[in-house]
């Protein structure tokens, strides 16, 4: 039998830096806590509630701009002219729109049983859409359309920290 006998060379070639094993692993670890953190970080939970703060109070009191002339019309009771959209008379329409549009903006500024307030605002921004305004071109009537995706993320997304409803509570928001 013949012996063979095996022999390594090895040859160290200096390597750019950029080009090492541990730097791609180190590199690929950094970029993914990196997204990590851009994704999640500490502060978003208190970003999260101010921006629904925010949006709390720019879309309530925006509807108050809407509800003030239609409450005006309906303490000043001057032959109420309204939609009847239900069937069951202007008056009643009006008094409907105006619960809708003034006080539940109202409860939704100030975070107070905010998730229920939405559902009769976005009831009434439906039938705005579909039915107020269901002949007028898209340019009319998409900021109903946009009152009613603005309360229906306000009804996912609750009142957050800043509200009646977190301070009432008193226990920590699920998000």
């Amino acid at each position: 039998m013949t012996e063979t006998s095996k022999i390594s060379v090895t040859v160290k070639i200096p390597l750019n830096p950029f080009f090492r094993k541990d730097f791609f692993v180190s590199f690929g670890r950094n970029l993914i806590l990196a997204m990590r953190n851009f994704n999640s970080s500490p502060a978003s939970e208190g970003l999260l509630n101010a921006l629904i703060l925010v949006i709390r109070l720019f879309v309530g009191i925006s509807m108050l701009t809407h509800a003030l002339p239609k409450l005006e019309k309906l303490i000043a009771n001057d032959n109420i002219e309204f939609m009847n959209f239900l069937g069951l008379g202007s008056a009643i329409s009006l008094v409907l729109v105006v619960f809708a549009e003034f006080l539940c903006s109202v409860f939704i500024i100030l975070g107070f049983f905010t998730r229920l307030a939405t559902i009769p605002l976005m009831i009434t921004m439906l039938v705005a859409f579909f039915v107020v305004h269901g002949a007028d071109p898209y340019t009319v009537k998409e900021l109903s359309l946009m009152y009613f995706f603005f309360y229906l993320a306000i009804l996912v997304l609750g009142s957050g920290k800043y509200s009646l409803d977190w301070l009432f509570s008193k226990k920590e928001p699920l998000y």
